[in-house]
Parts: C-alpha cells; sequence; structure tokens
C-alpha cells in the first residue's frame, strides 16, 4: 500500500512526499526477511526499486530512471516477479526511454514487455500511446511496427 501511495503522490506531482513513502517500503522491505519476494506476494527490495523507477518517471527525471531500471532488470529478483508485473512496469520504462529520446531502448523494453505478458501492452492505453509514439520514429525500432499493426494503430 505504502507503494502504491507512492506512486499517487508522484502521478500528483508531489515527489518529495513519493520519496518518503518508498523510504518507508524499503525499510519494510528490508525487515521482512531474506530474499526479494519472501512471501511471494509481489513485495520485496526489487518492487520498491521499481517504484523508484516509476517515481523518477512521474517527477520527470527520465535520465536517473533509466539508469535504475538498468541496474534492476539486472538483479535475478527481477525475474521472479509475476510475468503481468514485469510486463506493465516495462511499459513504463519504455516512457523513460522516450522522455530521453531513446527510441531503440524504449522499442526494446516494449517488444520485451509484449513477450513476457501481451494483454498487458496490448490493451493498456498508456502501452497503446508509447506504441504510436515508436511507431512515428524515425527509424523504424524492430519490432514495434508489428506490435502497432496488432493494437490497430497501422493497418500494415
Amino acid at each position: 500500500m505504502l507503494l502504491q501511495a507512492a506512486l499517487a503522490a508522484a502521478e500528483h506531482g508531489d515527489p518529495r512526499r513519493a520519496d518518503e513513502l518508498i523510504d518507508l517500503a524499503a525499510g519494510i522491505a528490508t525487515r521482512v526477511g531474506a530474499g526479494d519476494d519472501p512471501y511471494h506476494c509481489g513485495f520485496g527490495p526489487v518492487a520498491v526499486e521499481l517504484a523508484r523507477v516509476v517515481a523518477a518517471i512521474e517527477a520527470g527525471d527520465a535520465d536517473e530512471a533509466v539508469h535504475r531500471h538498468e541496474q534492476v532488470v539486472r538483479r535475478e529478483s527481477w525475474r521472479l516477479l509475476p510475468a503481468e508485473y514485469r510486463a506493465a512496469y516495462l511499459v513504463d520504462a519504455a516512457r523513460a526511454y522516450l522522455q530521453v529520446g531513446d527510441l531503440f531502448g524504449a522499442g526494446r523494453v516494449l517488444v520485451d514487455a509484449d513477450g513476457i505478458a501481451p494483454a498487458e501492452v496490448r490493451c493498456r492505453p498508456v502501452a497503446r500511446t508509447v506504441i504510436a509514439e515508436l511507431a512515428r520514429g524515425r527509424p523504424a525500432v524492430a519490432g514495434v511496427a508489428r506490435l502497432a499493426m496488432l493494437v490497430g494503430l497501422t493497418t500494415r
């Protein structure tokens, strides 16, 4: 609940409160026990780090978001999160790459998200927005044209 509150604060332009709430969640995650998700509930240090990335995106600090993203997805515990959670997060990470002007990076993580949980990419409005932005970019990012066609943004 702390992470959801933190993300709501970030979305509503209160990055200081978002950081405070994420720090509280980090303290709890550390005390929960060994491992990144000992109770298999989608909460632990890795979930806290994902929230830090999304909060940075919402605060407009895309460079920080991309840096943190590249660190967190290297963790073994990243792969242990539920597929839908990872895919939804990757859609947000694609937004960070767009914000820094890295169309290739945005396309790569979006295509990765589609491979993990297609419905998270093909049905979420924010994902459709990212796909549309990438489809307009030049040069075209591999796999994005296919996604644009699959979600009905292009005919070929």
